[in-house]
């Protein structure tokens, strides 16, 4: 069980890398992105309940890797970076600039912690570890929805 916990959690094992692990995570989360539009063609609601359940399986495997990893925010968990991604893009046109630019402003939503993002970080478990991301995620889709419409 704690192999199929840190796989998840690690996203792949991409939180393994050795430096900016949740950059690469994020850019995992990019790569993803780009496969389900390319070659499965997820709807607008597709890639709502894919979120949706992205988002679930980050708290639950982030909760019990803080055990496996004995640490309160572990950096090799990045499922939570994918599941923000995810929300950043969310009903948004697929276009590549539009992923790069949200991918850019993720990223330093995600490092910075604008707002309330910080305090979301202080939630215990895996909400904690998830919640701040998917905050970052939505003031990023934000953004970009002002910035395209």
């Amino acid at each position: 069980m704690d192999y199929l916990v840190k796989f998840i959690s690690t996203f792949f094992f991409f939180g393994y890398f050795p430096k900016i692990p949740g950059t690469i995570g994020t850019l995992g989360g990019l790569i993803l992105y780009i496969i389900l539009n390319n070659f499965f063609d997820f709807s607008t609601f597709s890639m709502c309940i894919f979120t949706l359940i992205l988002i679930i399986v980050s708290i639950i495997t982030s909760s019990y890797a803080i055990k496996i990893f004995n640490n309160d925010d572990p950096k090799e968990v990045v499922i939570d970076e994918v599941a923000g991604y995810f929300v950043s893009v969310l009903f948004l046109p697929f276009d590549y600039n539009l992923i790069i630019i949200a991918f850019i402003l993720f990223r330093l939503f995600d490092i910075y912690k604008p707002f309330l993002v910080k305090k979301l970080e202080d939630l215990k478990g895996g909400l904690g570890i998830t919640l701040d991301d998917i905050a970052a995620g939505i003031l990023t889709n934000i953004l970009i929805q002002f910035m395209i419409y």
